[in-house]
């Protein structure tokens, strides 16, 4: 499994803090931010907005980020952080359906903090061409870890030989994102709804029938 894109390389970032009071600043800067973001969106929520929430002068905004840019970047390599401690090994589970179900719940659940962030984020990469690579970093390594969980899925005996799971890992990661921008506009109800349905799709993708969820995974 390739790493996480380091969306922080090659930023010049100021010194990361190291004393208490220092690191609760930038982390009320962090949540500042990310609460505008999912208010205002991007280009709508300025630095003084942000230091005005966090209730630091705007001075204090500059000691931890050079930019509102920066403090996207950082609440998004966080995101990502987060995702890459998701394990994606299946568990023993009997129902297999039941098992994604509970696997896309845990991502989605990492995921949700950070809708501001992301909702941003589709709005900064629109003008920004190096925001727009990294966007498409982060793409080909999600993407990667689907298709983890699929090979991983292939393993067990009613699993559909013939399925290109390369394809359906690229056309179901573009559907996560696109559910998770959609998230920030949806009741918690509405959206178990949406990830009942994807783990409904992803198992009649590639599984033949529901003899699967009478069988346990290979260890």
């Amino acid at each position: 499994m390739k790493k996480r894109p380091n969306l922080l390389a090659d930023e010049d970032l100021p010194p990361a803090p190291h004393q208490k009071r220092s690191i609760h600043k930038r982390a009320r800067l962090k949540a500042a931010g990310l609460a505008l973001f999912g208010e205002k969106a991007y280009e709508a929520t300025s630095i003084d907005d942000i230091a005005r929430r966090a209730k630091l002068a705007v001075g204090g905004f500059y000691q931890h980020f050079r930019s509102k840019r920066q403090l996207l970047l950082a609440l998004m390599d966080e995101l990502l952080e987060h995702l890459s401690q998701i394990d994606l090994r299946p568990k023993a589970f009997a129902n297999v359906q039941a098992g994604l179900r509970e696997l896309l719940s845990t991502a989605f659940s990492r995921d949700l903090k950070y809708l501001g962030a992301y909702r941003a984020w589709q709005e900064a990469t629109l003008s920004d061409p190096d925001l727009a690579r990294k966007e498409a970093q982060i793409h080909a390594w999600t993407t990667a870890r689907v298709l983890r969980v699929f090979q991983l899925l292939r393993q067990l005996p009613a699993a559909r030989p013939d399925v290109d799971i390369r394809v359906l890992a690229r056309v179901m990661d573009g559907f996560f994102w696109s559910l998770l921008a959609r998230a920030v506009k949806m009741r918690r109800a509405e959206l178990d709804q949406w990830i009942d349905t994807s783990a409904h799709l992803i198992f009649h993708a590639m599984f033949s029938d529901a003899r699967a969820d009478r069988r346990r995974p290979r260890t």
